[in-house]
């Protein structure tokens, strides 16, 4: 039975409708490309220029973590590279090439650490999860891969170090007779034994070989292949993880996952697993009682309206009308799904309705990110785009949300960005220059192969909050919490969740917008084990942390 928090959303409702709103401030979008100038250099491979198979066509994504603790956000870009046997002969010059990390100097720009740092790794990078596992302070990395997955240690020094072995998470060699092949992880302590625990996403059983019989001059479609099995991996005593899918009831070996997002999806005080699936149902794994139930197809959000299995890429969590609810948007290759939480265990598609089916139609969405980047106290909406089974540029999106979940495309007034076709793939949202406004990142498989970063330069003097969430174990124990924030006689809600885009990791402070609000009335975060922790009276325009044992503590 679904054990929604109906207290607490009454009273968030009841906020909603007693509380005056305050007005925000509204002018036109603007972001500035500072890729060049910022000094981030990194081009793009998939192992040769032909764009043939579903390999090449699938991209990398792009990660953000703070690696030095110094406040500022770094960005981690993963890379294909040339597979003999796979890429094109004239593609031997891409051997060799890497994953490529850039430190943040604190002034605008930032520094290619690759080779120093020890992140330059050769892989087939797919994703990258940052995640302090030995809980000493500072942010390891999961990379995840085409092949073996690999996990680098952070020695506190500005250098990382190779500890896949020590714990068992390359993952197996082969799944469904091919070639591992992983999009993205998520660890939180799924079992509630003071040990942090992860989920493996893993795609499908790519056959470098096979020739579609129906379109033979076509890169095949992802239904002619089978699929591979995501994998829950418990962490041991000893820092060694033990695979326990079946245990669990996760395991469906022929999923064709692109996106894991968990979240407490019935507010019942632990987190539950949306998997995104390729032309497959999404799966949505309910934690019942230390086992998972399947229930996508009873909560609505198996398919779109039209009850079409499409290329889904990543869940994307906001509340997006303002309701308090947390709501549910899946990029895919025709227009994507938005799926309103009906706050009773349910979800209704929206796509049509919000106003977002039509900008986002026929583009193939990849990467998408919920951001408010007018600092207005509502969700906005940028995505990643491009066609998958051939080379076709498409205009990114930019969607303004009129603060009621209505959605329309000002993509055009934002800046040259959005006025030029690319093909892009991951995204993710970022301040990087910790100026309150959020900036946005976009990595392209199109053979221009630049990334672009996005300066935010909208210029309101609307105030905001940014927020750093530590559990007792470290950063990833406090995902999923949500965070309730009453200012200026507004309520908004919000869900602490980073791994929001496909294949990307988002700065991992939660942004609020607050309007023209100058102090935060009373602020609530509700801990995914259900406790909740109450402050009052914040100041605006910075960046706070809050520890779950220690309280407030400053930036």
């Amino acid at each position: 039975m679904i054990k929604m928090a109906a207290v607490r959303y009454f009273s968030i409702l009841m906020g909603f409708l007693l509380g005056a709103h305050v007005m925000a401030q509204s002018v036109s979008p603007r972001f500035t490309e500072v890729t060049r100038e910022t000094g981030i250099d990194f081009l793009y491979n998939f192992g040769d220029e032909s764009y043939e198979n579903i390999l090449e066509s699938s991209g990398s994504g792009v990660t953000v973590f703070d690696y030095n603790n110094d406040g500022f956000m770094d960005i981690y870009m993963l890379n294909g590279t040339y597979l003999q046997g796979i890429s094109d002969e004239q593609g031997e010059k891409f051997e060799g090439s890497t994953n490529a990390f850039y430190m943040n100097q604190g002034d605008g720009t930032f520094q290619n650490v690759s080779r120093a740092s020890g992140l330059d790794d050769p892989s087939w990078g797919m994703a990258a999860v940052p995640v302090d596992l030995d809980l000493d302070g500072y942010q390891d990395i999961y990379l995840l891969n085409y092949g073996e997955n690999v996990f680098l240690r952070n020695n506190g020094d500005g250098t990382f170090s190779d500890t896949t072995e020590k714990h068992g998470l390359k993952g197996p060699a082969e799944l469904n007779g091919f070639v591992k092949w992983s999009i993205g992880a998520a660890f939180w302590d799924q079992n509630k034994d003071g040990r942090l625990d992860v989920m493996v996403g893993n795609f499908l059983a790519f056959d470098p070989g096979y020739v579609s019989a129906e379109a033979p001059d076509m890169m095949p479609h992802p239904a002619e292949y089978r699929g591979q099995a995501s994998m829950l991996y418990e962490q041991q005593t000893d820092g060694s993880f033990e695979e326990v899918t079946q245990l669990y009831d996760l395991f469906y070996p022929d999923s064709k996952c692109m996106g894991l997002s968990v979240f407490d999806y019935d507010t019942d005080g632990d987190l539950d697993i949306f998997q995104a699936n390729d032309h497959q149902k999404n799966f949505l794994f309910l934690n019942d009682s230390g086992k998972y139930k399947e229930v996508g197809v009873a909560s609505g959000i198996a398919t779109n309206s039209n009850g079409q299995e499409t290329g889904s890429m990543h869940a994307t969590l906001g509340d997006v009308d303002g309701d308090g609810l947390i709501d549910i948007l899946v990029t895919d290759l025709k227009y994507g799904a938005l799926y309103k939480n009906m706050g009773n265990g349910l979800y209704r598609d929206i796509t049509e309705s919000s106003g977002i089916a039509g900008p986002m139609r026929g583009k193939g969405c990849w990467g998408a990110a919920f951001l408010d980047y007018d600092n207005d106290g509502d969700l906005d909406l940028v995505t990643a785009n491009g066609t998958a089974e051939e080379l076709i540029l498409q205009y990114p999106l930019l969607l303004q949300n009129d603060g009621t979940g209505k959605f329309k495309d000002v993509g055009k007034q934002a800046g040259s960005y959005f006025k030029t076709k690319r093909s892009g793939r991951g995204l993710a949202i970022l301040d990087y220059d910790n100026d309150g406004d959020i900036d946005i990142l976009i990595s392209h498989v199109d053979l221009k192969a630049t990334p672009a970063l996005l300066r935010n330069e909208t210029g309101t003097e609307n105030h905001w909050l940014g927020l750093t969430l530590m559990g007792p174990l470290g950063l990833s124990s406090g995902l999923g919490a949500l965070v309730t924030v009453e200012a200026g006689g507004k309520t908004q809600v919000a869900i602490n969740q980073w791994s929001m885009g496909y294949l990307s990791n988002n700065d991992p402070r939660l942004h609020l917008g607050l309007g023209t609000a100058e102090k935060i009335d009373r602020l609530v975060v509700s801990w995914p084990d259900g406790e909740h922790q109450t402050f009052e009276n914040l100041e605006t325009g910075r960046y706070l942390k809050i520890d779950k044992n220690k309280g407030l503590l400053s930036p």
